[in-house]
């Protein structure tokens, strides 16, 4: 078999759920020093900030180039999902039937970084730079992974010219599509209070409950915008309402529900915010946003040409550039330098029995060679 098949079969082996940490990072450490790779582990998450997340590990390598040479990253994430149950195979026992190999994380996203690995080794050693980017905490909060090794890439004063994230974009067949650019994420909390009574005694209460219900209504309503030449239209969903009210003969006291904005680039996280909060306020209610990550745009040109042409030489497809879907690291990378992110099919990612094909493994690695060489060559 190929090399990107050992290494998937490697790294889907090490169970790894989210946050992850240990065996996985020593698998992949395994196969990267043995190419000229300085590896850097470290924890973050483990109450070193006085917070009490789990801890996650991260991983940076290079292997330098000649002086001046151009930097080409790769980045992802090693933790995975859950499994869950019901699974025809043991999730991290990776098992092939037929032309699929199956296994969690086998498209999102150990199966592209096993194609990463095998990438490289076919890249010589003088062409340039190379970099892995890897964390533990993408499936989770993201609060001690990718952000956690861009302080240290820029601590060590370490710049990639470019950079691409492996993450599931093909629909249908491998190749036919890479996102160059991701909407943004807010999630906010919303709370009314009031005073708990009787409800036959409601004028010894105050429900919020129709306030709470007036918000809500105004919120739904919202036209955020129309969408732009790269970005669907931006969305608000009402994703939870809670009242935690047992007793059908008693006004409740409090009414909570949660938003979710997903937002293109003629918002920020922060006006969208700032827009909640005052249709909560004017409901006296207040709302609590968290910004999980601003929406960016790589425009096409240079970098997604190369990958376009990486993808046809190797399928005959030209990938179409994409924003729609969810938010990935690339929110944050995008601050290091231009970023897009190129990989699987992602039909089973997150579900029971994922599975990749196994000839897309190689392919894949194939076509991340020829994006490297390409790129530490423009």
């Amino acid at each position: 078999m190929s090399q990107a098949f050992e290494n998937a079969l490697k790294l889907i082996a090490a169970e790894s759920v989210t946050p992850a940490t240990g065996e996985v990072f020593d698998v992949l450490e395994a196969m990267l020093a043995p190419l000229g790779f300085d590896v850097h582990r470290f924890t973050r998450g483990d109450g070193e900030d006085g917070s009490d997340e789990a801890p996650v590990e991260n991983l940076f390598a290079i292997r330098r180039g000649p002086e001046g040479s151009k930097h080409f990253a790769f980045a992802g994430h090693l933790d995975v999902v859950p499994p869950g149950e019901g699974w025809a195979s043991a999730p991290f026992q990776p098992e092939v039937r037929g032309e699929l190999l199956y296994g969690r994380g086998a498209v999102d996203m150990k199966g592209a970084i096993a194609c990463m690995v095998a990438a490289v080794a076919e890249v010589p050693a003088d062409a340039g730079t190379i970099s892995f980017i890897i964390t533990g905490d993408e499936e989770g909060p993201a609060l001690h992974g990718t952000r956690a090794l861009i302080d240290y890439m820029q601590a060590e004063g370490i710049q990639p010219d470019l950079c691409l994230v492996g993450e599931p974009t093909s629909v249908n067949q491998l190749g036919d599509m890479m996102k160059i650019g991701r909407r943004g994420s807010v999630n906010i909390w919303l709370e009314v209070d009031g005073t708990q009574g009787h409800v036959a005694y409601p004028h010894l209460a105050d429900n919020p409950v129709p306030r709470m219900v007036a918000m809500l209504s105004d919120l739904n309503n919202l036209h955020l915008d129309d969408g732009t030449d790269w970005f669907q239209p931006s969305n608000l969903e009402i994703t939870e309402i809670d009242i935690a009210n047992r007793a059908h003969n008693v006004i409740p006291a409090k009414a909570k529900a949660r938003i979710s904005i997903r937002f293109n680039d003629q918002h920020s996280g922060a006006s969208l915010s700032r827009q909640v909060v005052e249709i909560a306020e004017k409901h006296g209610g207040v709302a609590r946003p968290v910004i999980s990550g601003e929406p960016f745009l790589t425009p096409p040109g240079e970098f997604s040409q190369i990958i376009s042409d990486a993808v046809e030489a190797e399928t005959g497809l030209k990938p179409e550039a994409s924003t729609t879907g969810g938010t990935s690291d690339a929110r944050f990378l995008r601050a290091v330098c231009p970023v897009i992110e190129f990989g699987l099919c992602n039909a089973t990612m997150h579900k029971r029995d994922e599975a990749v094909a196994v000839a897309d493994l190689d392919s894949l690695a194939r076509i991340y060679s020829r994006i490297a060489s390409a790129a530490l060559n423009s």
